[in-house]
């Protein structure tokens, strides 16, 4: 089939988010086509230039989500009247607030109001040949104005003053530059319309394409949220909020004006620069402080989230964490997916395989140093440790990301030569401070699997993670773990390793010298944790289920169209299964008619005999009397009615 994929700010492009697993996905589904459709977020990003393609990739197509030129439209009078009206009532829903409950409000009026207003628009784009000058218009100021005065708008809305209501205005006009690509043009097989699915790698701009691809030739959407955006939205609202200038910082995100999206990118980025090229955060513009703009912007970003939600065939996240998010978002149910993650476990496999000769007495640490990862509380634990079994020694291996990193690594530097002053083992030796701060990439360490095998358990102390990778890549090399309770930890270890609350060195203290003191014990978790890694988290177990849900997804909503290609040939995916089969639902314009069709095929199709319709029909005096031995099966039955 012809996979049409969404991506914003990362594949095909070198740097970016989640390109890695977009890679891998690609590379490990040769079967399908795939043509990227690719919103860029930065100049700097288009000049780094992009990956490497596999020959399945037919057609790459990139649009700046950064700027938006004038499109030099000339709106007449009907045009302008159409669009004060739709975008009228877009912000109209806006200034209505968001909804309590999300869940509840698929079907609302405001919800139906919201969807008509976004589609009109992008059928008035699609006709006109772009809305970016109509966005930036003086007349989008002054609808905005009229919904936040008009009866009805919430008090935030309502005390919206100028700058306000322009920087809400910017804000939406960003945000609604994808109505305005050439993607939508109904001229055979050049554009989304050609495609029989399209995968958004992430929710938000990425997912708005696929969208429209929906509304106006129907073809199915997946959506895969690593990180939930509207969760992303929402913590940047609160950090704005409150002052906090960049927001919480968490894995899988940080950096610029950015925070986390609660799960970190399936490449592995989460762990820090050891883990190969960075992925980059989300970049997601903090909101302005002032109420008004946060209330309209919330309410922009739910809405849409919640239409992308209900429009969608499959919902996937990475992890139940993010589950449990998308659901509280909007998301329906019975349209959620879980598919986890996959990374590339070959480079562990030596470690794995091979005895374990690691130092007994050691605990190790591998991540990217950030105050997330409280590695404060760790030192405090390792206190403890070194009462109970003196000779253990603390490695940790990693680098810092930023000056707010550095100011941390600094800082965790200081405490561990406060708690630990280096020991001598006489007057005439140099001391030697039981911590070590490491990076990989020397001769000791030249990789991460060397840093995994350095220790006899591995310890993720975090108080904000979303899908450990670094969890997952110890399990890879068979180390027993000690983590906390954070994010998808306990989805991901299972009944593997140990897991404590977050922020209790005295709990961490413990379940490390319970494993320091048991060596099989260590054996069996580590053994334990290998195997339920290479069943869950592989780029094949990735792959597959992808490749599962493509054809769930399409076989359930098949595009509509010309059922045979240029050469004659029957288009896969082109008439849905059922279509095979005689009744009332086979109003398709065309059958697919092979040039060469088989020879059982050549006669009229098989009817449901008067005996399985339940009737008895006196049979013709020529032919000869049949009998029903049995009821016919439940699909014959359903065929005749």
């Amino acid at each position: 089939m012809r996979i049409g994929l969404l991506t914003e700010g990362g594949y095909p492009y070198v740097s970016g988010d989640a390109g890695l697993w977009c890679d891998r996905l690609v590379r490990g589904l040769g079967q399908h086509e795939f043509e990227v459709y690719a919103l860029s977020r930065s100049e700097r990003q288009e000049a780094a230039g992009q990956v490497a393609l596999p020959p399945h990739v037919t057609r790459v197509r990139t649009a700046p989500l950064w700027t938006a030129e004038g499109d030099g439209v000339v709106h007449g009078r009907r045009a302008r009247r159409r669009f004060t009206e739709h975008y009228g009532a877009l912000v109209s829903v806006l200034c209505e607030g968001a909804p309590a409950d999300v869940r509840t409000d698929r079907s609302s009026p405001q919800a139906d109001r919201f969807s008509n207003a976004l589609y009109g628009l992008a059928e008035l784009a699609r006709d006109e040949g772009g809305l970016v000058g109509a966005l930036r218009s003086e007349g989008a100021v002054r609808a905005l104005e009229r919904a936040c005065r008009a009866p009805g708008a919430v008090g935030a809305a309502r005390e919206a003053r100028v700058p306000d209501l322009l920087a809400v205005a910017g804000h939406l006009e960003h945000a609604l530059r994808p109505l305005s690509l050439d993607w939508y043009e109904d001229d055979g097989d050049d554009g989304l319309g050609s495609v029989d699915l399209c995968h958004a790698a992430s929710g938000g701009a990425a997912a708005l394409p696929g969208l429209l691809a929906r509304h106006f030739f129907g073809v199915p959407l997946l959506v895969t949220e690593y990180g939930v955006r509207l969760r992303t939205h929402y913590l940047a609202g609160a950090g704005a909020g409150a002052g906090a200038g960049a927001g919480a910082r968490g894995a899988g995100s940080g950096g610029g004006a950015a925070v986390s999206a609660g799960a970190a990118s399936p490449s592995g980025a989460a762990s820090g620069p050891a883990h190969g090229p960075s992925q980059g955060p989300v970049q997601v513009p903090v909101p302005e402080g002032a109420p008004a703009v946060r209330s309209l912007l919330a309410a922009f970003h739910g809405r849409l989230a919640a239409e992308v939600y209900r429009q969608a065939a499959c919902v996937t996240s990475g992890n139940a964490h993010a589950r449990r998010w998308q659901e509280r978002c909007g998301a329906d149910r019975a349209k959620l997916r879980t598919v986890h993650p996959g990374m590339d476990a070959s480079r562990f496999a030596e470690v794995g395989d091979s005895p374990d000769a690691a130092d007994p007495r050691a605990l190790v640490w591998v991540g990217r140093v950030e105050p997330a990862k409280d590695l404060v509380s760790l030192l405090h634990a390792f206190a403890e440790i070194r009462k109970e079994e003196p000779g253990t020694r603390l490695r940790i291996f990693g680098a810092s990301a930023g000056a707010e990193g550095e100011a941390y690594l600094g800082h965790c530097r200081m405490l561990a030569a406060q708690l630990f002053p280096d020991e001598a083992a006489g007057p005439h030796s140099v001391g030697d401070n039981p911590v070590s701060f490491e990076e990989i990439g020397g001769p000791e360490v030249p990789g991460l699997a060397e840093a995994y095998a350095a220790g006899a358990v591995v310890v993720l102390s975090s108080v904000v993670e979303g899908f450990p990778a670094g969890l997952v890549e110890a399990m890879f090399c068979g180390r027993a773990t000690v983590s906390t309770d954070v994010g998808a930890v306990v989805e991901v270890i299972g009944g593997t390793g140990l897991v404590v609350p977050p922020r209790n060195p005295r709990a961490l203290a413990e379940a490390c010298v319970a494993l320091l003191r048991d060596p099989a014990r260590r054996a069996r978790l580590g053994a334990a944790a290998r195997a339920r890694a290479l069943e869950l988290f592989t780029v094949e177990q990735n792959t597959a289920a992808f490749h599962g849900i493509y054809l769930e997804v399409v076989s359930r909503s098949p595009v509509r169209r010309g059922v045979l290609d240029a050469a004659g040939e029957p288009r896969p995916f082109a008439v849905p299964a059922e279509a095979w089969l005689p009744g009332r639902w086979t109003g398709l314009g065309g059958r697919a008619v092979p040039r060469y069709p088989s020879a059982w095929t050549a006669g009229p199709p098989v009817r449901g005999t008067a005996a399985a319709r339940g009737s008895v029909a006196a049979p013709a005096s020529s032919a000869p009397r049949t009998t029903a031995a049995a009821p016919a099966p439940a699909v014959a039955t359903e065929g005749a009615r």
